[in-house]
């Protein structure tokens, strides 16, 4: 236990903010009444040699430890004094390679809960970020000027956010409607065109759409696709009245013998009735 303290402290900055290795620390607080600092942890944005990034070189300053209440607008006010800043993301956690991704729907991919996130902070020169490096704090995040709200005000603000436009949602269905018609529409005009062509090697493609194989598109096809679905149907019909028939046959049976056995009882009690001694 003992060790342990002293390596803790050793790590430990003059200011008494833990530190990280390779990542400064900028102590932030929510306003002047918080007594105790919220440590961020900042470095330059770099990538391995040879991968892509979206992220601009030199000018991107990454951001550990972002707390839920720091929202993208507090962290560029809170970094502006540096320099200019282009652009802030907060996300929930680090890209090791940036690239380009399809725009998410804000209706049909819900946000989750915000918890402690990573920010990327693009400024307009070097300077900036270099600059975001040296800083000291603390660094107020609700001030009177740029007040930050939470607790029920804040839930009620991400509640009404929540509730989407009925107009904005039909346009973008009615977007996403119409760019997946026309992506069936250019796979099926590719299928037809590539149906039957032989390859350079004179292999001609065979594929399967669902579980049933793909069948030729031609008239004569389709009617005697018809032709044998009708003759099937007329054979269930018509094995559908035979089996009535026959259950009608079988019940008419059955009352007929039951009308006979009830005709024999009589007769047979009558018998017993008539029946006197003759002895001669």
């Amino acid at each position: 236990m003992v060790a342990r303290r002293r390596k803790r402290a050793a790590r430990e900055s003059d200011s008494g903010a833990p530190t990280l290795p390779g990542y400064s620390a900028i102590p932030i607080k929510f306003s002047e009444k918080q007594q105790s600092s919220h440590y961020l942890y900042v470095r330059e944005h770099k990538v391995r040699e040879g991968t892509k990034s979206s992220w601009p070189q030199k000018r991107t300053l990454f951001v550990l430890n972002v707390p839920p209440y720091c929202t993208e607008e507090c962290l560029s006010r809170l970094l502006s004094p540096c320099g200019s800043v282009q652009s802030v993301k907060l996300q929930e956690k680090p890209e090791l390679a940036e690239s380009p991704k399809e725009p998410r729907s804000k209706f049909f991919n819900p946000k989750p809960v915000p918890g402690f996130q990573v920010a990327y902070v693009v400024f307009q020169k070097p300077g900036g970020m270099s600059a975001a490096l040296a800083l000291k704090g603390p660094l107020l995040v609700s001030t009177e000027s740029h007040p930050v709200r939470s607790g029920v005000l804040k839930w009620i603000r991400d509640y009404t956010d929540s509730v989407p436009d009925p107009e904005a949602l039909r346009v973008e269905v009615d977007a996403f409607m119409e760019t997946y018609d026309r992506k069936i529409a250019e796979e099926e005009a590719k299928a037809k065109e590539e149906e039957g062509v032989p390859d350079e090697e004179g292999w001609v493609k065979v594929t399967r759409r669902g579980r049933r194989p793909v069948l030729p598109r031609t008239e004569a096809a389709s009617l005697r696709v018809l032709e044998r679905e009708r003759r099937k149907r007329a054979r269930k019909e018509l094995l559908n009245f035979y089996a009535w028939q026959h259950r009608e046959t079988k019940m008419e049976h059955i009352a007929q013998l039951r009308k006979k056995f009830e005709e024999d009882k009589q007769r047979i009690e009558l018998m017993r009735a008539q029946r006197k001694f003759r002895p001669y």
